[in-house]
This record gives structure tokens, sequence and C-alpha cells, in this order.
């Protein structure tokens, strides 16, 4: 893994991008939704009649591969909670192994999916809002600081290319999507949205209290030391040890596998399903496509996760892949979402307001500045830090004759 340094005011500081966030993220999760309600099929059937099979594909798969790369992360999320604990590799990958046949196993096992889903997810949310509770009220953060946070600033040099960070951390353009594919599970009509998007809204008021949390955390722990360096989780643990006893490393890694497990079925199922749209493969938790493609992005998740973890594989290039996708994937999907909501032909009567769709396009402007970000600043940096590695100072040998 790779160390990073975080300042002790960051953490204040970039709160408004994730209120901001957060809103672009519920605009384009109704308009998701309202495409799931009122779309006479399912999402890529009609960009299949609308533009044809080769951009549903070019939709579908660039989701899947994305939810597949970046399903590793979660898998190292899992084995950096065991490993604060369990000093075995042998254990700790067999453990993660484990977790992820449980989650594969939801796939055939349970008829109603979503329903035992949604059950395990609100275990897991509630397992993070407490544990990442009591590291925030622990540590007494500055109340005028952090609301001093959500003022818009740019704060120093160069913090400009960090806000396009944090945005890409929070608005999931692919989770907005696939809300299109939950309603139309749950049978929902457009009579059904008023009420059924409160949970969006919650879930995503959620997302943002969890954010703010850890933000928050990192800020009031680390006051008045700059630089820290946080080369894995289990050292942000051990920094939160020393501040308030031997207790953070538990409660931290415990936040650390509901973090991580709980956005596993669901990361993957985002691309499973909606690759197996594409595909014509079916769109319902009842066809045998969605199950499979899902599992593939779990088990393609999970052999990049477990080569870092065992065998310390080089992640950079699965990363530069996955970040190479997403420079087209996240501007594509949600300029197709805003296109087939701003279609009357597709939406009828619910065709998107003149606001709605001016709003939305904002998100994605956003979403192509985060694009060209990656494209242009950080791709070509990491290619070329992988191909033109640092030398390591040359070691002197002696020996002795």
């Amino acid at each position: 893994m790779t160390s990073s340094r975080i300042g002790a005011t960051d953490g204040y500081s970039m709160l408004w991008v994730v209120a901001v966030s957060v809103v672009f993220m519920l605009t384009y999760m109704s308009l998701g939704a309202k495409l799931g309600a009122v779309g006479t099929g399912s999402p890529c059937d009609l960009i299949r009649q609308k533009s044809g099979r080769g951009l549903a594909i070019a939709v579908g798969i660039s989701v899947f591969f994305i939810s597949a790369a970046f399903q590793s992360g979660n898998n190292i999320g899992i084995a950096a909670a065991f490993e604060a604990f369990i000093d075995n590799q042998f254990a700790v990958t067999a453990m993660v192994i484990a977790f992820n046949l449980v989650a594969i196993s939801f796939l055939f096992v349970f008829r109603d999916m979503y329903k035992m889903l949604e059950r395990v997810m609100m275990a897991f949310v509630a397992v993070m809002l407490v544990s990442f509770a009591i590291n925030l009220v622990s540590l007494k953060p500055d109340l005028t600081e952090l609301m001093k946070g959500f003022v818009p600033s740019l704060g120093k040099s160069g913090d400009s290319l960090a806000v396009l960070g944090l945005v890409g951390t929070t608005f999931v353009i692919g989770g907005a999507f696939y809300q299109a594919y939950l309603v139309r599970q749950k049978g929902w009509k457009i009579d059904d949205l008023s009420s059924g998007l409160i949970d969006a809204r919650i879930g995503a008021g959620i997302m943002f209290l969890i954010t703010l949390m850890l933000m928050a955390t990192a800020a009031a722990a680390f006051h008045g030391t700059d630089n820290i360096e946080m080369k894995d989780p289990v050292a942000v643990a051990t920094a939160l040890e020393a501040t308030f006893g031997p207790s953070a490393k538990i409660i931290f890694c415990l936040g650390l596998f509901s973090a991580a497990y709980s956005s596993f079925l669901v990361n993957s199922m985002v691309g499973g399903f909606m690759a197996s749209d594409a595909l014509g493969w079916g769109s319902s938790p009842k066809d045998r496509g969605p199950r499979i493609l899902t599992t593939a992005a779990l088990l393609t998740g999970m052999g990049v996760g477990i080569a870092v973890i065992a065998f310390d594989f080089d992640r950079t290039p699965t990363i530069i892949a996955a970040q190479a996708a997403t420079v087209v994937a996240a501007p594509l999907i949600a300029g197709v979402l805003l296109w087939l909501t701003s279609s009357k032909d597709v939406m009828g009567a619910h065709v998107n307001r003149p606001s709605t769709t001016a709003f939305a396009a904002v998100g994605l402007l956003i979403l192509i500045a985060m694009a060209a970000k990656t494209a242009f600043i950080d791709l070509p940096a990491k290619l070329d830090s992988y191909l033109h590695p640092q030398p390591i100072a040359n070691v002197v040998q002696t020996s002795e004759i």
C-alpha cells in the first residue's frame, strides 16, 4: 500500500465538498429512480432502443470493469481490519475468502435477495455509525472549526485537485444509475417515488454523516500535528490509539470492516446487473446472468485482493486501468442517465424539468472535470512513476576477506 499524509485542518476545510457532492448524488439518484418507475423497459433496453446495442454494452461493461477493479479495495480493507489483530497471513487470506463466499451465497441462496441484503446493510451501517461516532465524541472536535468547514473555500494552492478527488468518493454515478434497477425490482410506479425516495435520501444522509465523522475525526485526532504519515489503515488506528487509548484500534477496525464489507455485494451488483442487462442476459435477480456476472466481479476483486495481501502483488496496474475506465465511464453514465430522463419518448409527461436538467448538467460538468483531472494529471503521474520508479540509493556492500 502507498502511504499518504494528512494535515491537521484538512478534515475540516473540505466538509463543504462532501455536502455539495451528496446533493448531486441525490439528484442523480432521483433521476435513476424516476427512470426505473416510468421507463417501459430496463435501462439498457431503453439505451438500445434509442441508440443501439453498442452504447448499451459500453455503459454496462465500463461499470462492470470499475466495480470489479475497485472490489479489490474492499478485500484489502477487510484484510487490514483482520491484520490489526491477527499476525498470520494465511489466516487473514482464508478469512477474506470465507467472507467472499458468504457474499456469493446471498446471490444464490436467498430468494428475496434484496430484502435480506437491506437487513444486512442496515446492521453494518449501524455498526459504522456507532464506531465512528465513538471515535469522534471521544476526541471532542472543535465545533467552530467544524462549522467553518461548510463554507466553500479551496484553501491552499492546488486544493482544487483535492476537491475533485473528494467529490469522486461521494458522487458515485454508477450507484445512482443502479437506482433504476432497484425501483423496477420493487415494482414502484411514479406515484410511489415521493415516499420511496425517502429511503434514498436517508441513505445519502447517512453516507454524508459517516464521511463527515471520518474527516472530522482525522482533523481532531491530528490537530496541531503536521503531515501525519498514514501508510495503511492499521497506522491510522495506531495514531488514534495514542490519543484515547487501546480501544481505538478495536473501534476503528470494526468500523473499517463494516465499511468494506457493507459495499461488497452492492458494489459488485451494480457492475454485474448493468453488464448483464447490457449483454441481454437479464436484469432481474431471478435471472441467471446478473448473478453470474456479480459473482465474477466478486471473484475478480477477491483474486486481486489476495494477490496483494498474500503475494505482495503490485496493484498499480489495476488502479491505473480502473482509473482509465473511470475517465470514460463516469461522464458517459451520467450523460446517458440525464439524456434518457430528458427524453419525452422515454419519460412522457415525467420528463425532467428545466431546473432539474440544468442542475444535473452542472453535476455532469463536475464529472467531466474529474475525468480530465484523472486523464491529464493522475494517470500520467502514476504511469510515469510505475514505468520509471525512483532509484533506491545504492547500498555499498563490503565483505571480509
